[in-house]
């Protein structure tokens, strides 16, 4: 049963229509990855779902229930630029989220809910991999640690979906292959719907069990691919390279797509054979 249903979606600004007739269903502890170029509409559709736009026609379903038009609790939120408060320690940033007043009669917490509050953040902090900085401040921290630190802060409140905008965009090529896996270890443990947005088709397929392409101008699904391939994903298998230059031929419309053929490599030469 779908968990989060889109139906028949469009935004408009004044005259300019960035999304088109959006239609998807992503099963509950689905990870699901759109990928698109730049202008297609990827990151208008992710605050939609958040709740920091409303569609300008058409209908968003949280567990069958409208989604709720304003952020809140039940969707957890991790951008490129991660905003984390420098003059918290590592703990204090996350446990933040907790101690925070729900609603205008009440306080902030104080006695054991602070204590709890803290204790709560601690364990998250151990599963993210960061329980050995509790006390440092995020300038002390790399830029992976910095970017655990974020999901930490969109898991503590235990939302039912966490939304991901381009996260490791700005880390560089090993650094964000390791939080690749270390998302994917999180996001088991927390068994969590995870919708994902990335112009990286190697890092939709090494993440996602469906890929939406998209395709601008305006923003349309242009087809839907399911990624069946086990885990852990290797990036250098067969399977993996056929299925991503089948997906980047549907991102660059690049005439009729041919899918490449296993070769075998016969008559090597015995000196070769030899090393």
């Amino acid at each position: 049963m779908s968990f989060i249903t889109v139906k028949n979606v469009w935004q408009q600004y004044a005259d300019q229509v960035v999304l088109e007739g959006l239609n998807l269903n992503v099963n509950e502890g689905e990870f699901c990855t759109l990928v698109g170029a730049s202008g297609c509409g990827k990151s208008t559709f992710l605050r939609l779902l958040l709740g920091q736009e409303t569609a300008s026609r058409g209908e968003i379903l949280l567990d069958g229930q409208p989604l709720a038009r304003e952020p809140d609790a039940s969707r957890g939120v991790v951008f490129q630029r991660y905003s984390v408060f420098p003059h918290l320690t590592v703990l204090d940033n996350v446990a933040l989220g907790l101690e925070l007043p729900r609603s205008p009669l009440l306080g902030r917490l104080f006695g054991s809910a602070k204590r709890q509050a803290r204790e709560d953040a601690a364990h998250l902090l151990d599963k993210v991999g960061l329980g050995h900085a509790l006390d440092k401040y995020p300038a002390q921290l790399s830029g992976g640690m910095q970017q655990r630190l974020a999901i930490a802060q969109a898991l503590i409140m235990k939302p039912r979906v966490l939304l991901l905008d381009e996260p490791f965009g700005a880390l560089d090529a090993l650094t964000r292959q390791q939080m690749q896996d270390e998302l994917l270890a999180i996001r088991a443990r927390a068994k969590i719907t995870t919708v994902l947005v990335t112009h990286d088709v190697e890092e939709a397929i090494f993440l996602a069990d469906r890929v939406v392409v998209m395709e601008p101008r305006p923003g349309r699904i242009k087809q839907v691919v399911d990624v069946a391939l086990p885990h852990p994903r290797q990036r250098s298998s067969f399977e993996f390279h056929q299925l991503r230059e089948e997906l980047l031929h549907e991102l660059t419309n690049d005439g009729h797509y041919q899918p490449p053929v296993r070769e075998q490599i016969r008559d090597l030469p015995l000196a070769f054979i030899a090393c």
